[in-house]
């Protein structure tokens, strides 16, 4: 089996309650693996290992993320920003804690993609003053990318109302 099989075979258990011990099993087994491919000199290699710690559901792997967002390739960054989604979907502190990060990549990056998986990524995020005030000025700023503008829009709109819930 290889790490993107075992990473699937992992997202699959993940989805099922009940099957903890056995994903437990599957990450001590694709520990080095992962540590491992997360280092690999091939973008591709690393893309991979950054996805499968989001299928993991490798909460011990989150500073592997943070250099994931760092990557040179913009494919490893947004594998890294699609497993950070995936792990914060119920845990908004992952999100708060790589805040600047994401800020920095909706706003600069030079991939319209990564952008986009980093607005994405911040919806998952608690309601930030700042944060909101930035996705509103890319969504108005006429020279960025459409999809971007629009997820922009869609998320700070997301942000706002889970503001007002609170």
């Amino acid at each position: 089996m290889e790490l993107a099989e075992a990473a699937a075979r992992a997202d699959a258990l993940a989805r099922e309650p009940g099957n903890e011990r056995e994903l437990a099993t599957l990450r001590s087994q694709w520990d080095d693996e992962l540590e491992a491919a997360a280092r690999d000199a091939d973008y591709r290699v690393r893309g991979r290992a950054f996805r499968a710690v989001g299928q993991f559901r490798f909460r011990q792997k989150l500073e592997l993320l943070r250099r994931g967002l760092e990557d040179e390739s913009a494919a490893a960054r947004g594998s890294a920003l699609i497993a950070l989604t995936t792990l914060s979907a119920d845990h908004p502190g992952d999100v708060n804690s790589y805040r600047p990060a994401l800020n920095e990549l909706a706003m600069r990056d030079p991939n319209p993609a990564v952008r986009r998986l980093a607005i994405l990524c911040l919806r998952n995020g608690t309601p930030d003053r700042g944060t909101i005030q930035l996705l509103e000025g890319v969504a108005g700023d006429d020279e960025t990318d459409r999809d971007v503008r629009e997820a922009a829009r869609a998320v700070a709109a997301a942000l706002v109302k889970k503001a007002r819930a609170r």
